[in-house]
């Protein structure tokens, strides 16, 4: 089969270059979708990133409703098997309990993305029901890190970030309930922004009222597909429960100009939590460096009860994920999660959490109030809070501690180990706040190390501003210009 473009040509072109593209007539959306086709098939025997790939949709990527005239135009786009739901397509958010499971119609959020002129041609891995820190069930599948097939590519945006960073597609879906786009996108070398809660919304199945830390949104190679992204699918569904934020001009114009000098503070020592030595050695190298564009950087902390808001955040966890599950399967006329089924610590998840009481709830949601609030003072005083993505090393595949697997018989033991690693990522969506993983720097391992950016609710512009102000400095040489080992452009894929 004869591709549109060459693979270097392909992966030299973010999603607002593609569209370009097709709007001048250059190539069609139906070629994009081919040469998605052959990526997936070129990487995926040796990551396990695509579930599934929708072959009405890679031969027509309009079937679905995907708006030809968009900004995307068309654009080859992959969903996580996990949130937004597309009518009538499988949904089995990695459990075997959900297999075969369809959705009956569009999220809104689908809907927006469609609008966009996304093409929504397949989904991607995620650990069962988003739980975990990595897809990796041998029973389902094991995606793997394009860095390094030994190591994972941590979660639960799992196959989305896998397939951006081997160059399948320029940007897919991903969501985020406490670091699950920033994470992954970190420890594969993508661009991940949590955006601000009351930027996407969750509707109809999900409350913002009760879902207060998931958050949608996508990964990307470049800023601007990022920020176009946000503009395109921004927005409250009829009937929400809060107010959505909207912006003064649209993120694509504002990344255009550098933000003013901002006052950056370090940070990596969140209450028990501490980054190895290589992690802090590569957030200070970082620092130093956007002291050189201008700005003023320097060591702070947020003055918060650390203990109590990562408390408050496993509360969350246990009683939302019990829920989920208890949802599911009661739809089953299930009285309890099938231990053949349903992974081991998600079974204890739905025991633990099952029966919690409002006076829970009410502590977990003052420890909340008063984070956001400490937050919220510091961030008056610092514009961004800069840490490393993650604390520790990327685990390699098999480390069965942060895996829903594990056979720890302690849940909150095991949400302490997860701490341990993903200390950085999760107060940001407790407190409803953006944030921003960028691919900067380099582990003990070779791996890329994402540097996070936190700010204040509302100005998820702010760090896109930042994002870009670093992309033209380092003339979009992210990952130091360098290609992971499976990748389109590789002979094979890599492997």
């Amino acid at each position: 089969m004869t591709l549109a473009m060459s693979w270097e040509e392909w992966a030299a072109h973010d999603a607002t270059a593609l569209a370009e593209r097709v709007r001048t007539k250059q190539v069609t959306a139906a070629e994009l979708a081919a040469q998605v086709a052959a990526g997936v098939a070129r990487t995926n025997p040796a990551l396990s990133a695509v579930v599934e790939l929708f072959e009405d949709a890679v031969a027509d990527p309009f079937v679905d409703g995907t708006n030809a005239a968009g900004a995307f135009a068309g654009v080859p786009f992959l969903m996580k098997d996990l949130g937004p739901t597309l009518k009538g397509r499988l949904q089995e958010m990695g459990s075997l309990l959900m297999r075969g499971n369809r959705a009956p119609a569009d999220s809104y959020l689908t809907g927006r993305i469609r609008q966009a002129g996304l093409a929504i041609l397949g989904r991607t891995t995620t650990p069962e029901f988003g739980v975990c820190s990595s897809a990796e069930n041998p029973a389902v599948y094991v995606t793997r890190n394009p860095w390094n097939l030994a190591f994972t590519t941590c979660g639960s945006s799992a196959g989305t970030a896998a397939a951006v960073a081997a160059g399948v597609v320029p940007m897919g879906h991903a969501t985020d309930g406490g670091g699950s786009i920033r994470i992954p996108a970190g420890v594969n070398g993508n661009i991940g922004l949590k955006p601000s809660r009351g930027v996407f919304s969750i509707a109809p199945g999900g409350s913002d009222l009760m879902n207060v830390v998931s958050i949608q949104g996508c990964q990307s190679r470049s800023v601007r597909d990022t920020a176009a992204f946000v503009d395109q699918c921004r927005g409250g569904a009829p009937g929400e429960f809060m107010t959505y934020w909207t912006a003064p001009e649209p993120y694509s114009a504002l990344i255009g100009r550098d933000p003013p000098r901002l006052r950056i503070a370090l940070s990596h020592e969140w209450g028990d939590y501490r980054a190895v030595p290589r992690h802090v050695a590569e957030l200070e190298r970082i620092g130093r460096f956007l002291a050189t564009l201008g700005h003023h950087v320097d060591w702070a902390l947020p003055a918060i009860d650390f203990r109590a808001a990562f408390r408050a955040q496993t509360t969350c966890y246990i009683t939302n994920f019990a829920q989920t599950i208890g949802g599911l399967i009661a739809a089953r006329g299930l009285e309890r999660p099938p231990a053949d089924l349903v992974e081991p610590m998600n079974i204890r998840i739905w025991e633990a959490g099952r029966d919690a009481t409002y006076a829970e709830r009410a502590e977990m949601q003052a420890a909340f109030n008063a984070t956001s609030r400490g937050f919220g003072a510091f961030l008056e005083d610092w514009d961004i809070i800069l840490t490393p993505i993650t604390a520790l090393p990327t685990p390699r595949v098999g480390t069965t501690e942060y895996l829903t697997l594990s056979d720890n018989p302690s849940v909150q033991d095991w949400f302490g180990n997860l701490w341990r690693n993903f200390a950085y990522t999760p107060l940001s969506n407790l407190c409803g706040i953006p944030a921003i993983s960028l691919p900067l720097a380099w582990n003990e391992h070779g791996l890329p190390l994402g540097i996070q950016a936190q700010t204040r609710q509302g100005r998820d512009g702010l760090l896109l501003q930042l994002a870009a102000q670093i992309e033209r400095a380092i003339d979009g040489r992210w990952n130091d210009g360098r290609r992971p080992g499976v990748h389109v452009t590789q002979e094979g894929g890599g492997r």
